[in-house]
């Protein structure tokens, strides 16, 4: 799914953890988790903050796979990277 990556990545943490995610991202737990569950596409603001604190873990390819390069065509030439 769309925005498994994400879930597992704030399955991973803590509640404390998750919220300072969010509050980092610009935006609260209680926003992310309801927009998780109905299945919500994020803005493109807001998925350039997870791809950063997340640390690569969660992109913006992923959270937007069918029109990623319509938003950030820069990514286009950028080879898809995995983290280590």
């Amino acid at each position: 799914m769309l925005m498994d990556k994400l879930k597992s990545l704030l399955r991973q943490m803590t509640r404390e953890e998750q919220a300072q995610f969010c509050f980092a991202c610009g935006t609260t737990l209680g926003y992310m988790r309801k927009a998780l569950s109905v299945g919500a596409i994020f803005g493109p603001a807001l998925c350039v903050s997870i791809e950063r604190e997340s640390k690569g873990l969660v992109t913006r390819r992923d959270l937007h796979p069918n029109d990623w390069q319509d938003i950030w065509p820069e990514l286009a030439d950028q080879p898809t990277q995995v983290p280590a």
